[in-house]
């Protein structure tokens, strides 16, 4: 199962039909005379590279990031937006160079993408003419890129390219991997029905993880046909792009030039398999994945004139004349069948295939070969049901395992249950203790301001006691110095009152 022209179509609504995208590659000198001349910008040193910063000032996009909460379409209609401002909206000179600018931008970071920071414009050359940009197959191109990022890529966690449009074919065929969520049923082209799950997990993990279920995947929940129930209305961009779909054909972008060989994946098309050569990468010469242009410029309209002409023919339609798929997962078996199939009897299995396919010839001539046609069907029948039993045990296993963890949540989760109820019957007691304290400590502060009330006039009265005493003691002085002596009886009788006095004021205090 490989992505096809028609899943391009579909999922991105790129042009699979028209020319192919092909013309001159250039010595890197050559870019920048192009570029000043079509772009107005300056090329990066012995490269074919436009700085990217460069590029978005220049159409006014280098500030024009998505928000925090933005919605993508909120996020595009404000693109929109700054574009009005900045672009000019009428045809003329300065519109054909923004153009040019845009089409560099979008082709070299978006659907021809490549790892760094700075934009290429080796599609350049084709943009000159604005009027034949659109007859172009672009999405034809496109899926070339594709092919070629994923089988030169030499890194574990990224790739060249588009990647959405992997993602999104991913979602269609693999569903129960659910890496991807049908948020908007019913939208055209595909990829704006779906959105990608965020996983907070580790980049390794999410690897190893995605790999795990890779492996193990039921085959029968793939999804080999994804369009049977989708239909053409509001797509006529359909209607001529069909005269591709289903064939084997030459793709084409400039100096790439990759076979598709859909008949390697003819259940897709909803046929039997049939038993097929892998074809062998190096029949025809080409660069390799990385541009080349450095000191020749070559003409690939001529360099390729034959895959050039396949395409203009359309290639050539996938069939099959096989009426079983034994045939196939026998051949499939005897290849790849000690790669896969581990078990000791699955060993002895694939020695009876082999053992078979090695005696078949005469057991053929004996008797029309029908018993060795028949052991080889039985042993593949054998084989695709010890598959599903393994597939059908491995999910009963995550189903217990499932099971489990659930129940050991519902356990955890009422445990948790019986803690909350405890702490509640705490915070009720300890509320209810500390309302009788409330309820206690009114009658004491009522006794506490009755005592203040007291001890206030108690201290009024020794204030008073201490005035009267202070009265006295000037009058006894007084009367020392001027009172004659018949008059020692009345002081000593001050003298006694006073001292009672200043004995009630220290008794108030």
């Amino acid at each position: 199962m490989i992505p096809s022209l028609e899943d391009v179509s579909r999922i991105t609504w790129l042009r699979i039909y028209g020319r192919p995208v092909s013309g001159y590659t250039y010595p890197y000198p050559c870019y920048h005379e192009l570029a000043e001349r079509l772009l107005d910008l300056p090329v990066e040193r012995r490269s074919s590279l436009v700085p990217r910063v460069a590029l978005q000032e220049s159409l006014g996009l280098y500030d024009a990031w998505k928000n925090a909460g933005e919605s993508e379409d909120e996020y595009l209609e404000r693109l929109a937006r700054v574009s009005r401002r900045e672009l000019p909206s009428e045809p003329g000179p300065q519109a054909d160079l923004d153009l040019r600018r845009f089409l560099v931008l979008f082709l070299g970071r978006l659907l021809f993408a490549t790892r760094g920071d700075a934009v290429h414009c080796r599609f350049l050359p084709l943009l000159e003419d604005l009027g034949e940009v659109g007859g172009y197959a672009w999405g034809a191109a496109f899926l070339a890129h594709q092919y070629d990022g994923l089988s030169a890529s030499e890194w574990q966690t990224s790739t060249s390219g588009f990647y959405p449009f992997l993602q999104v074919w991913a979602y269609l065929h693999f569903p129960a991997l659910g890496r991807g969520d049908l948020a908007r049923s019913g939208l055209v082209p595909i990829a704006r029905r779906w959105e990608s799950r965020r996983d907070t997990r580790h980049l390794v993990d999410q690897l190893e993880r995605l790999q795990e279920a890779i492996d193990s995947y039921p085959y029968l929940d793939v999804i080999w046909q994804p369009y049977l129930g989708e239909g053409s209305k509001g797509q006529p961009w359909l209607v001529q792009a069909r005269p591709y779909f289903g064939r084997s054909v030459w793709l084409h972008a400039l100096n790439l030039v990759l076979p598709l060989n859909l008949y390697l994946t003819q259940r897709s098309l909803g046929l039997r398999h049939s038993v097929v050569e892998f074809p062998v990468r190096d029949r025809f010469t080409r660069p390799g994945r990385s541009f080349r242009g450095l000191h020749d410029t070559t003409n690939w309209r001529e360099r390729a004139r034959e895959q050039i002409e396949n395409w203009e023919r359309k290639g050539k339609a996938a069939k099959s004349d096989a009426t079983t798929d034994d045939a196939y997962l026998q051949a499939y078996a005897l290849k790849y069948g000690g790669k896969v199939y581990k078990s000791a009897r699955h060993q002895s299995e694939l020695e009876k295939v082999k053992s078979t396919g090695a005696g078949g010839a005469s057991s053929s001539r004996g008797a029309g070969g029908s018993p060795s046609l028949l052991e080889a069907q039985l042993t593949g029948a054998v084989l695709r049901a010890e598959e599903a039993q393994r597939h059908l045990e491995e999910r009963e296993r995550d189903l217990r395992l499932t099971t489990e963890h659930a129940m050991d949540l519902q356990a955890q989760r009422d445990q948790y249950q019986g803690k909350r109820d405890h702490l509640q019957r705490e915070i009720q007691s300890t509320r209810s203790e500390r309302d009788q304290l409330r309820i206690r400590a009114e009658p004491a502060e009522a006794r506490s301001a009755a005592a203040t009330g007291e001890r206030d006039q108690l201290r009024i009265r020794a204030d008073a006691a201490e005035a009267r005493v202070a009265e006295m003691t000037r009058e006894l002085v007084t009367l020392r110095v001027h009172g004659p002596s018949a008059d020692r009886e009345e002081v000593e009788q001050l003298r006694v009152a006073l001292q009672a006095q200043e004995a009630v004021a220290r008794s108030l205090q």
